[in-house]
């Protein structure tokens, strides 16, 4: 079992950066693949990025390609997702999560992660 602590959200002008961190617990967190999603107030939890358990593959929703960056640091056992040119509708709360590297199914659906953070509230100001 792994348990997932983020940090890192916060208030930001529109145009502005965050980068978010995601601190797993466990000697085995080189084992999963890391997703990072999102909710805004009144929607459905949604897909944002997530980086397979060798880091060497990223994946991204079409809103967020080119502004953010998924990336880890297995020795820490900490994932990230710096976000840059952030506007008004990246405003959420994001959540990491956790699903074992013998996953072969789509990175994007949220059913297919075991296990969940708390979630570290972003909000964009225009």
């Amino acid at each position: 079992q792994v348990q997932l602590v983020e940090s890192g959200g916060g208030l930001v002008q529109a145009g502005g950066s965050l980068r978010l961190s995601c601190a797993a617990s466990g000697r085995t967190f080189s084992s999963y693949d890391m997703g990072w999603f999102r909710q805004a107030p009144g929607k459905e939890r949604e897909f944002v990025a997530a980086i397979s358990w060798t880091g060497g593959s990223t994946y991204y929703a079409d809103s967020v390609k080119g502004r953010f960056t998924g990336s880890r640091d297995n020795a820490k056992n900490t994932v990230y997702l710096q976000m840059n040119s952030l506007k008004p509708e990246d405003t959420a709360v994001y959540y990491c999560a956790a699903r074992n590297r013998g996953n072969s199914g789509s990175f994007y659906y949220r059913s297919g992660y075991d296990y969940w953070g708390q979630g570290t509230q972003v909000t964009v100001s225009s």
